[in-house]
């Protein structure tokens, strides 16, 4: 037997996909972060599941997969760990909803495990999420964080999506790239940081200097606030600086994860990490690939 024939050994599903009448295709409500923490997280999406798989961190509990993603897998030397289920597309459309883009994979998977503040590397730079409730907006952040390297983004348990469905797809599988470091309380996780040295960074349109002129130093925190409240008042009094980013156009402002890759890009630039060469794992391929 093949290596090809040993990975398309799938469980083929029922072929016709559940009649549910009146709630066929509607978008299943979203879970509370906290209601169920031991539930699976959703993953869906051709670089979403990849990664996923690629993970060894990550294990996998059910694949459900289109007859064309399998053998896109199998063509890709990817190993799926688990007997897939063959499914029609439209039962997968069923289980997310008519607009997700599945592009015929869906996995059902773990939460990766939240390290600890303290374990962070003491270089580099993390973000560090005030309230960002917005899961396309954390996710886009997410791959960004993970095109720069960022050693990991700290967010609060609750005010925050779940690790999981659009949040991920949005990601691109840059949620099996970088660590999320989830915290009951923001402003004391700020003091943490504060000292074990970090230099911690609040972006605000109030701040008193722009972001690039600032000295910056490494470890770096870079802190978001969310779209329209922006930073708390006690995020803003815990960080060590409180900065703005100049636009020399007429919108002033920009979306939050618009504004990430911005203070993303000056923070490495200034603290010279652009010049070192990524490792393989953490190089994203960009372009319409990307982007299906």
């Amino acid at each position: 037997m093949s290596d090809r024939d040993r990975k398309l050994k799938f469980r083929r599903g029922g072929g016709k996909a559940p009649d549910r009448g009146r709630d066929a295709g509607r978008r299943p409500p979203r879970r509370d972060r906290d209601a169920n923490p031991d539930g699976p997280v959703i993953l869906y999406g051709w670089h979403t599941v990849a990664a996923a798989l690629n993970n060894p961190q990550r294990q996998i509990r059910k694949l459900l997969l289109t007859e064309n993603a399998a053998r896109r897998l199998a063509d890709d030397n990817i190993d799926t760990r688990v007997t897939p289920e063959i499914v029609r597309p439209q039962v997968i459309d069923q289980r997310l909803g008519p607009d997700a883009v599945h592009q015929g994979l869906l996995a059902e998977a773990d939460p990766l495990p939240s390290p600890d503040i303290e374990t962070l590397a003491q270089q580099g730079i993390v973000l560090v999420l005030d309230q960002i409730t917005d899961p396309h907006n954390v996710g886009a952040i997410l791959r960004s964080a993970a095109a720069f390297a960022v050693k990991a983004i700290v967010t609060t348990a609750r005010h925050s999506p779940e690790a999981t469905g659009v949040l991920a797809k949005s990601a691109s599988g840059a949620l099996e790239l970088v660590p999320l470091v989830t915290v009951p309380n923001l402003a004391r996780a700020l003091n943490e940081l504060n000292d074990l040295g970090f230099m911690t960074v609040g972006l605000d349109s109030e701040g008193h200097e722009n972001l690039g002129a600032v000295t910056l130093r490494q470890p770096l925190a870079l802190v978001l606030g969310a779209e329209g409240k922006g930073l708390r008042q006690l995020t803003r009094e815990t960080c060590s600086v409180v900065a703005r980013l100049d636009m020399p156009g007429e919108i002033k402002s920009l979306n939050v994860s618009n504004a990430a890759v911005l203070a993303l890009y000056i923070g490495a630039s200034r603290l010279g990490l652009m010049l070192k060469k990524p490792t393989p794992a953490r190089v994203m391929r960009t372009g319409a690939d990307v982007l299906r």
